[in-house]
């Protein structure tokens, strides 16, 4: 008779824990090591998406945009190996992996088949998506670079979106599907976003599905904006009267002075205390 084949050992889960503990701590490291070049990298990829879809790309600035491209896919490969949590990770980074899937579909030859097959608003879906899955890697790796999302944070992140919307109203509004032209010129397409984006409103709406959809979330981030700007003009306001001793908010002296005196009264407390005992 054959001898049983021996069962294979499986780790105590104190030795699982402590390989989860090491590869969350190599991917913390990697990901530190990084985080300046995957910034570079991601603000360039944007760029030359803009470029893109306004002026088109050499074969020189397609080569380059194809070797970011497998640089960030060869980044995400290896951050998922390192997860000790494989489906935690991915569902944390699903949109990033999507934007990564996108410029798969031009490799891939798919968008010219739907040209040909006069599929325009699913042309334009995917340049829509393709906006948004960019300039939401940039946003969230300009995010992680900073400890505190202060004011400078905000300005690059309007910068950013501000230039990629308008390179995408541009696109889809220059050829109407009536034939006339909506936004002639990129310059006019970056007038007509500042002016949404402060709220101030322009004479010009677009005609197309996704210029509506992309009009729609640029409105909604500039909501957002001037809800930080009251709250950055509060603080402000706040901060000097906490900083006047006439003010009815208490400030950081009246506090510290408070702490003071409590302090020195406790220690006479405890002096009186210790008196007693001692009597």
């Amino acid at each position: 008779m054959r001898s049983p084949k021996p069962a294979s050992k499986i780790p105590p889960e104190s030795e699982l824990a402590a390989i989860d503990r090491e590869r969350y701590e190599l991917l913390q490291q990697w990901e530190s090591w990084l985080e300046m070049p995957m910034l570079v990298l991601s603000f360039a990829w944007l760029g030359l998406l803009i470029v893109e879809l306004v002026w088109g790309l050499n074969p020189l600035l397609e080569t380059i945009g194809i070797t970011i491209w497998g640089i960030f896919i060869l980044d995400f490969c290896l951050k998922f190996l390192l997860a000790p949590h494989k489906l935690f990770y991915l569902n944390h980074n699903w949109l990033i992996a999507f934007s990564l899937i996108i410029p798969a579909l031009r490799t891939l030859k798919i968008v010219p088949i739907l040209r040909s097959l006069q599929s325009v608003h699913a042309v334009r879906g995917l340049q829509l998506l393709g906006i948004m899955t960019r300039t939401n890697r940039g946003m969230r790796l300009l995010g992680a670079s900073m400890e505190r999302r202060g004011i400078g944070y905000v300005f690059a992140l309007t910068a950013i979106v501000a230039l990629a919307g308008a390179a995408g109203i541009y696109t889809f509004e220059r050829k109407l599907p009536d034939g006339a032209v909506g936004i002639a010129d990129y310059g006019t397409a970056l007038w007509w976003t500042a002016m949404v984006m402060t709220t101030i409103g322009s004479d010009y709406f677009p005609k197309t599905g996704e210029g509506r959809v992309l009009c729609f979330l640029l409105a909604v981030y500039a909501i957002a904006l001037c809800g930080y700007a009251t709250a950055i003009l509060a603080t402000f306001f706040v901060g000097q009267d906490a900083e006047s001793d006439e003010a009815e908010i208490a400030g950081t002296k009246s506090i510290q002075a408070l702490q003071v005196e409590i302090a020195a009264l406790r220690t006479e407390i405890q002096a009186l205390a210790k008196r007693d005992l001692e009597h």
